[in-house]
């Protein structure tokens, strides 16, 4: 495949995915049963995310130590449960209400800046892990190397903060 054809993609997946998650916020939820509790998916997909983040951990070392295998093993492993994650939190927030965050005082801002910015780095962070992952699978190492550098701790920190939001919320679920 062609890096036009590869870019455009991207693009098209950078845009299409935070538009999705946005609309989510407007459309209200259908009268379905699907057959299962959905109010299980906010902990699976809490579960994605530290698993996510310990994944990218784990990377780092191994890619640190030179150790390419597990590197790439934990890399795509990351990516996958980033990509299930993504999958669950369209369905859960598709078929369940907006839950409201009920803390007061100086914790509320917290969570609110928690956030906020998770909420911007999400969606930042598409583009980045495609051409990231993108570049390592063609093998284009040093400009793998060159993104990588921002696309870890931004990724690292949209996965915990996902956590941390979860823990948050928790109580009003």
């Amino acid at each position: 495949m062609k890096d036009r054809s590869i870019n455009i993609a991207i693009a098209l997946a950078s845009v299409a995915i935070p538009l999705v998650v946005l609309s989510l916020f407007y459309l209200k939820p259908p009268d379905l049963k699907v057959g299962f509790d959905i109010q299980i998916l906010p902990a699976l997909n809490a579960s994605f995310n530290f698993t996510t983040a310990i994944l990218l951990c784990a990377g780092y070392y191994f890619i640190r130590n030179k150790k390419w295998r597990s590197h790439r093993l934990c890399m795509i492993t990351a990516f996958v449960l980033s990509s299930f994650f993504l999958i669950s939190y369209v369905i859960y927030h598709t078929l369940a209400t907006e839950t409201h965050y009920g803390g007061q005082g100086i914790i509320r801002n917290i969570y609110f800046l928690i956030l906020i910015t998770h909420i911007i780095l999400a969606a930042a962070i598409v583009p980045l892990v495609l051409i990231t992952i993108t570049r390592a699978l063609r093998e284009r190492f040093d400009r793998h190397k060159k993104i990588a550098r921002w696309t870890l701790p931004l990724w690292l920190y949209v996965a915990v903060t996902g956590v941390v939001v979860y823990l948050m919320l928790k109580p009003y679920y």
